[in-house]
Order: C-alpha cells, then sequence, then structure tokens
C-alpha cells in the first residue's frame, strides 16, 4: 500500500479542485490518500476586505507565519511515500498558511526525507514563490520530485482586473459581462488529471527520478520568461515596501494603514506603467539575451535549486 497526504490551504476550493484532478488517477485500492487542510487559527475571509487584502501584504512577503491548526495524531503517526503540497501564490511569496505550515513542527516531522510534488494555482507569476518554496524544502530535508502549475491564461492586465474583481466580490463569473472568468479555468483544471498518470507510474516504481521531465513534456511548468523578468524586478520592490511597511506596525495596527494606500497606489503604476516597460526592454534584449533565457526557462520548469 501506497500513502499519499495532500497538505493544502484554498480559500475559493479552485486550489483543492486542481489537486482533486491531477491526483484523479491515483484513486486505486493499492494507493491511500489522506489530505490535511491547512486551517489558520485566525481565518482569511472570503471575500476580502479591501484593508485586509492589502494588510497582509508585509508578513506574506517576508515570509512571517501565523498560527495554523496542527494535523490530527492519525496524520502525523504515518510515514509517506510522496506528499503532495498545495501551493497559492501571495504578493510574489507563497500564501502566509503555506509558509506557516512548512516553517511548522508538524512539517518537519511530514516532509523529513519524503518526496514532495507543489501543485500550484495561481493568475501567472510563481517561478520566484516557487524558488522559496524550494529553499524551505531543503531545510526540511524533503525531496522536490515534482511541480505542476496551472495559471490562468488571460492576458495580464485583464487577469489583473478580473482576480481583483474575484477577490473582492466573491464572484467567478464575468465581469460586467464582457470580462473573462477570473481564475484558472474550468476546462485547465479538468484536464489536469493528464499529469495524475506519470505521477502514479512513479509512485507505484518508487522511482521519481525522471519525473518532472514527464510532467513538463505536458507543459506542467510552462515558463515565461517575461513573468519571471517581471516577478525578479517585483520581489526587489515589494522587499523595501515590506520591510518599510511592517516597521510601522504589526497586521491591523493603523499606523500602517497610510503606508498601505500608499502601496495600493504604488501597485496600480507598477502593473499599469512599470510592467509595460519591463516588457518593451525584453523585446529589445530577447536575441541577444536568448541562451540566457533558455537556461532560465529550462531551471525555473525545473525541481533544481540554487542560491
Amino acid at each position: 500500500m501506497k500513502e499519499v497526504l495532500v497538505v493544502y490551504y484554498s480559500q475559493t476550493g479552485q486550489l483543492r479542485s486542481i489537486i482533486d484532478s491531477v491526483i484523479s488517477p491515483l484513486q486505486q485500492e493499492s494507493i491511500n490518500i489522506t489530505y490535511h487542510q491547512i486551517l489558520p487559527k485566525t481565518p482569511y475571509g472570503f471575500p476580502w476586505k479591501k484593508e485586509r487584502f492589502f494588510d497582509v501584504f508585509p508578513e506574506a512577503f517576508l515570509q512571517i507565519p501565523t498560527e495554523i491548526n496542527t494535523p490530527d495524531t492519525s496524520v502525523l503517526s504515518r510515514k509517506y511515500d510522496l506528499v503532495i503540497l498545495g501551493h497559492q501564490v501571495w504578493y510574489l511569496s507563497p500564501s502566509i498558511p503555506l509558509n506557516s505550515f512548512l516553517t511548522s513542527e508538524a512539517a518537519k516531522t511530514l516532509l523529513n526525507d519524503t518526496s514532495v510534488i507543489t501543485v500550484i494555482g495561481v493568475r501567472n507569476m510563481w517561478a520566484m514563490s516557487q524558488e522559496k518554496v524550494k529553499k524551505i524544502l531543503i531545510g526540511l530535508n524533503a525531496k522536490l520530485v515534482g511541480n505542476i502549475a496551472l495559471v490562468d491564461k488571460s492576458p495580464n492586465h485583464v487577469s489583473v482586473i478580473t482576480i481583483v474583481y474575484w477577490m473582492l466580490q466573491g464572484k467567478k463569473d464575468r465581469m460586467w459581462g464582457i470580462f473573462p472568468k477570473p481564475g484558472v479555468s474550468e476546462n485547465t483544471i479538468a484536464s489536469a488529471d493528464k499529469f495524475g498518470h506519470p505521477i502514479k507510474e512513479a509512485l507505484m516504481a518508487s522511482d521519481f527520478s525522471y519525473l518532472q521531465e514527464k510532467l513538463n513534456d505536458l507543459n506542467a511548468s510552462k515558463i515565461s520568461n517575461l513573468l519571471v523578468q517581471m516577478d525578479k524586478r517585483g520581489n526587489l520592490l515589494f522587499s523595501k515596501w515590506a520591510n518599510l511597511i511592517r516597521k510601522k506596525g504589526n497586521q491591523g495596527d493603523p499606523a500602517r494603514k497610510k503606508w498601505l494606500r500608499l502601496f495600493n497606489y504604488y501597485l496600480i503604476f507598477a502593473i499599469w506603467i512599470i510592467a509595460p516597460i519591463v516588457f518593451i526592454v525584453f523585446l529589445l534584449t530577447y536575441i541577444p539575451m536568448y541562451r540566457k533565457i533558455q537556461r532560465e526557462n529550462k531551471y525555473y520548469a525545473s525541481v533544481d535549486y540554487k542560491e
């Protein structure tokens, strides 16, 4: 009997749907699947209140954990052949609930010397957040053997509008009847079962050596180098903002409200002004940087990690 543990946090249910689709081929008698849902002691309400949505930014980006539930004894007492780790991205970093789990004593027990597959549901930018998860997993002596990233396929500026609508209004429908539905499409989620077949094969053979290559043949971790460059630039600027706001106080402190409003205005400027400039620079340097871009794409689509 193969033992598989699914660890995830999902506000809207989208990430759980993605994971269920991915692992549907594993549903058989010889594989036992256990779920652990990460639950913060202080829930993050959905839909978000705008003030609360921005107030989590410094702690999310700086990877400051919060209190979460502890897995049941029945979960902690088993040794798993594979852990599926659901990964959401908040402000270019792993979500606070996921980060809180990864820094917990439970994670030290469950992930030590264990094969891990990360499953990401995200608007579009995930590469730098995944690098942060890779680093934590190495510290936990976990073995990252696969990554699957499902994204919103709408153009960047369109998906910005629709994701904000979804997060603040709680509606996953066509905004004003003209915009595409926000998030990962239903068709993309439904077809994610294709990734489960190579996962099942590797699990039953107890050999994950070439799993990521097989997953990438199915476009599991498709990289846009333009988004990687935006992600890197965003991380540099977010670091300055997050540290500045954090110095003004902890979550909920009125002293940092003014700075969070300024960050909101900056974010609008970055999305609508800075991002197009990054795009133009990317196009102008694409040919001379082609080989470097190809190397970077190969690396970020892999399970390798380098400082």
